[in-house]
C-alpha cells in the first residue's frame, strides 16, 4: 500500500496559465456551438428537427417483451414488424437476452390500441411465444405537451442559474455563468444528434442534471475568485483568474473523476435504456469544467469586475502567444 492513496498523485497547486489561451478556445466553441445549432435543427422539421426524436415527444408505442427462457430473435422481430405500415420500427435487446424493447409510431388516423394489439399479434406469430411485459402508448398532443414543457424546464433552469449568480455575485458572474450553461447546453444537443442518442424525457433530464453540475462547477471557481480578488487587489484580472482556477482544479479533477467512475458504470451495465443517459452525462462533466474555464473566465474578463472602490477592471482578450 506504498502508493496509496491516489489522489497523492495530483499535483497540490498548479500553474497553467489558462487566459492566455483563451482567446483561442473561445473562438473554437463558437464554431462548435454553430455547428451544434445546425446539427440540431436541420432539417427544420418539427418537433425535434435533426434531433432522434423519442416516443415521448413524436408520439406512438413502447412494448416491453419477453421470450424467457429463450433469447429474442431481433431480426426476425425487426423484419415482422417493417412490412406492417406502421413508420419507423426500433427493435433492440433490453437488459436479459431474453428480453426486447421495440418501438413504433403510430400511423395517421389509426387507433393506438388497435395497432398495438396488430403488433403484439404478428410477434407472437414470428416469435412464438412472446409475454408483453408492459405497453405504453404516447399520443400526439401528449408527446407535443411533453416537448414543449421539457424545453420550458430546460429554459427555466438556466434563468433560475442567471438570478442566483447575479444575486450571489454581480452580474457580469451570472452573464458568465449563462454564457457557460448555453455552451454546454448546445453542444450537448450537437452530441445528441451526431450519435443519433434518443431524445427523450430522459435526455432531457440528463441536460438538466448538466446544468446543475456545470453550475456547481462556475460557482466554485466564481467563488475563489471572488476571494482572490479582495486578498491581491492590484494584481492584473488575467492572473488573478488563472491563479483561481489552479487553485481548484485539482478539486474539480477529484469531483469529475468520482462522478464519472459511477457514470462509465451505469453505461457498462445499466443496458441501452441508461446507455444514452450516461453518455450524456459523461460528455456534461468534461464539457462542464471545460466551459467554467474557457466560457464563463473570458466573459468576465470583457465584462470587467469591481475590486472594492476601484473602477471596473476588464481585460481584452490577445491572441495565444507560444513561448
Amino acid at each position: 500500500m506504498k502508493f496509496w492513496p491516489m489522489i497523492k498523485v495530483l499535483p497540490v497547486r498548479t500553474h497553467f496559465r489558462f487566459v492566455r489561451l483563451a482567446r483561442v478556445f473561445s473562438t473554437l466553441s463558437v464554431l462548435a456551438i454553430v455547428a451544434s445549432l445546425g446539427l440540431s435543427l436541420f432539417p427544420f422539421k418539427p418537433p425535434c428537427g435533426g434531433l432522434a426524436c423519442g416516443i415521448d415527444f413524436q408520439g406512438g408505442t413502447v412494448l416491453e417483451i419477453s421470450t424467457a427462457p429463450k433469447a429474442v430473435d431481433l431480426g426476425a422481430a425487426r423484419a415482422a414488424l417493417g412490412g406492417m405500415g406502421i413508420g419507423d420500427v426500433q427493435v433492440q435487446g433490453f437488459g436479459a437476452p431474453s428480453s426486447a424493447l421495440i418501438r413504433f409510431q403510430q400511423p395517421p388516423g389509426a387507433d393506438a390500441n388497435a395497432t398495438a394489439q396488430r403488433v403484439q399479434q404478428r410477434l407472437t406469430q414470428t416469435l412464438g411465444q412472446v409475454k408483453f411485459v408492459r405497453t405504453d402508448l404516447v399520443g400526439p398532443k401528449i408527446s407535443k405537451e411533453l416537448f414543449g414543457k421539457g424545453l420550458l424546464g430546460l429554459g427555466l433552469a438556466i434563468l433560475a442559474m442567471l438570478l442566483y449568480i447575479w444575486f450571489r455575485f454581480e452580474l457580469q458572474f451570472g452573464l458568465g455563468a449563462v454564457a457557460a450553461l448555453f455552451h454546454d447546453v448546445f453542444l450537448t444537443f450537437g452530441l445528441i444528434a451526431i450519435l443519433r442518442i434518443e431524445f427523450d424525457l430522459k435526455a432531457v433530464a440528463a441536460i438538466l442534471t448538466i446544468i446543475g453540475y456545470s453550475m456547481n462547477d462556475t460557482v466554485v471557481v466564481f467563488d475563489r475568485f471572488r476571494e482572490n480578488l479582495r486578498k491581491y487587489k492590484r494584481m492584473p484580472l488575467g492572473e488573478v483568474i488563472d491563479m483561481s482556477i489552479n487553485e481548484m482544479l485539482t478539486r474539480t479533477i477529484i469531483t469529475s473523476l468520482t462522478a464519472v467512475i459511477a457514470l462509465v458504470a451505469l453505461a457498462v451495465f445499466g443496458g441501452p435504456t441508461l446507455y444514452g443517459l450516461s453518455v450524456i452525462m459523461l460528455f456534461g462533466i468534461a464539457i462542464g469544467t471545460y466551459s467554467s474555464i474557457y466560457i464563463a473566465a473570458p466573459v468576465i474578463m470583457l465584462w470587467g469586475v469591481k475590486r472594492g472602490g476601484d473602477d471596473e477592471e476588464a481585460v481584452p482578450l490577445k491572441p495565444a502567444t507560444v513561448r
